[in-house]
């Protein structure tokens, strides 16, 4: 029997902390991969041994800075995810799983759509307020040197583009798009991603089994102790080739060719695939191992 549990609050340190870590472990890994493929380019090129040296150079540079970049902008990003979740969980609903003991057999498509497109709309208007206004100061430098440096070169044409109101017009769009539209934009496209997502979710798991989550009571909380790897990626991964099919479908139509449209949903799917099956069983993995060291996500489940 499905037991629906809603997940009413998450506790932010465990979780910035985890997901940070495992993102700097994926990156460390994908910085080994690129100078890898990279190095090997150069050894197989005659007379590269300049550009192989190079690469060798930047590959220590690659290495070590990717994952601390990833490993610090992470925990920024998954700090204010996990605050905006906690602080709007109580207003529109947390995510909502169906727990058939430690497998999620359902996601109730409403619930997670609404609070991630919420989620995602908040973070794209604090971004999209920096841009707006850092993008309608540079617009106003901009307004304010060109026509300086054109009026010393006698070119009345390029001064008289960049004053008045068309360079006004055009900073105050590029404030509306970057403070309105975009947040708009991404709160209907990861409302739409997510219920895509749920729906196929519903759809195909009674048929190839779904991910296991494994809880264990932590205070007032419970502690994700183990991720099985092979049930997570594989269902995950199904259910986003799904996803990678109808995009390469898309993208095949607008060409105009169908058979462009279906040689694209094929590629997609497979490809989509076996990227994100790698991806989720090696983040699985990750998790299994850190969470002995450092301790696993905690969430409030009710």
């Amino acid at each position: 029997m499905v037991d629906i549990k809603e997940i009413t609050g998450v506790k932010i340190t465990p979780f910035a902390l985890m997901s940070s870590s495992i993102h700097a472990v994926l990156a460390f890994i994908a910085a080994i991969i690129i100078v890898l493929t990279f190095g090997l380019i150069a050894a197989l090129i005659p007379g590269a041994s300049l550009f192989a040296a190079f690469i060798s150079l930047l590959g220590i540079g690659i290495i070590i800075l990717y994952p601390l970049t990833a490993f610090f902008v992470n925990i920024l990003y998954t700090f204010v995810v996990a605050l905006l979740y906690n602080g709007l969980a109580g207003r529109v609903g947390g995510i909502k799983l169906g727990m058939e003991g430690d497998e999620v057999r359902s996601i109730p498509v409403v619930p997670a759509a609404l609070i991630l497109s919420c989620i995602s709309a908040i973070i794209t208007f604090i971004v999209g307020l920096y841009m707006g206004l850092g993008g309608s100061v540079v617009l106003s430098l901009i307004s304010g040197i060109i026509p300086l440096a054109a009026s010393s070169t006698g070119n009345a044409t390029i001064e008289s583009m960049f004053t008045g109101a068309g360079m006004g017009a055009l900073s105050g769009m590029w404030a509306v798009f970057w403070i309105i539209l975009y947040p708009i934009v991404a709160f209907i496209m990861t409302f739409i991603v997510t219920a895509l997502f749920a729906i196929f979710y519903n759809i195909i798991i009674p048929k190839i089994g779904g991910m296991k989550l494994i809880f264990a009571e932590s205070g007032d909380a419970f502690e994700l102790t183990n991720i099985p790897a092979v049930p997570l990626a594989l269902s995950l991964s199904v259910v986003i080739a799904v996803l990678g099919a109808i995009y390469g479908f898309i993208i095949g139509v607008l060409t105009g060719d169908i058979v462009a449209a279906i040689i694209m949903l094929i590629m997609y799917a497979i490809s989509w695939f076996i990227m994100y099956f790698i991806i989720f069983a090696l983040a699985a993995l990750i998790y299994n191992f850190l969470q002995t060291k450092i301790g696993g996500i905690k969430l409030m489940l009710q």
